[in-house]
């Protein structure tokens, strides 16, 4: 299985926000959208970084509240791992768990394609298991549909 896989069920919409947009504004869309992560963007395709609720906490813990007038880039990550949509979903498993990312951005072609999070991969996974169990029952009891 495929990331691609994953964005058909999924769907590819993925809020971005520009580099110049203030921390507290990013709280707000976050919010607003029952996200975890926003995509900083200076044109909506490209990702020029990452902005995470973990990003603001940490920001907000060492310099204060302050942090919330600063820019997005003030606080966001700017070396982004992305995944291509015909990234198996094993190989984002293992790189999620090694380098601890929760979303990756899909990319494709130089622009956004999507986004993955360990949530949507940790309930594909739960999927496929669940549809190889039910074949193997299946198998076992000698039923078949």
């Amino acid at each position: 299985m495929r990331i691609s896989d994953v964005l058909r069920i999924k769907g590819t919409h993925v809020v971005t926000v520009t580099p110049d947009t203030r921390v507290r504004r990013i709280l707000a869309v976050l919010a607003e959208h029952r996200i975890g992560v926003v995509v900083v963007s200076r044109d909506g395709t490209s990702v020029d970084g990452i902005a995470s609720e973990r990003d603001i906490v940490r920001a907000l813990a060492d310099r204060g509240a302050a942090v919330l007038s600063e820019p997005v880039t003030a606080i966001y990550t700017a070396e982004v791992r992305t995944v291509t949509p015909q990234t198996p979903i094993e190989e984002v498993m293992r790189m999620m768990t090694e380098h601890r990312v929760r979303h990756v951005p899909v990319v494709a072609d130089g622009g956004l394609r999507g986004i993955v999070s360990i949530g949507d991969v940790v309930k594909n996974r739960i999927s496929e298991l669940e549809t190889e169990r039910a074949a193997l029952t299946d198998y076992i009891t000698g039923t078949r549909y």
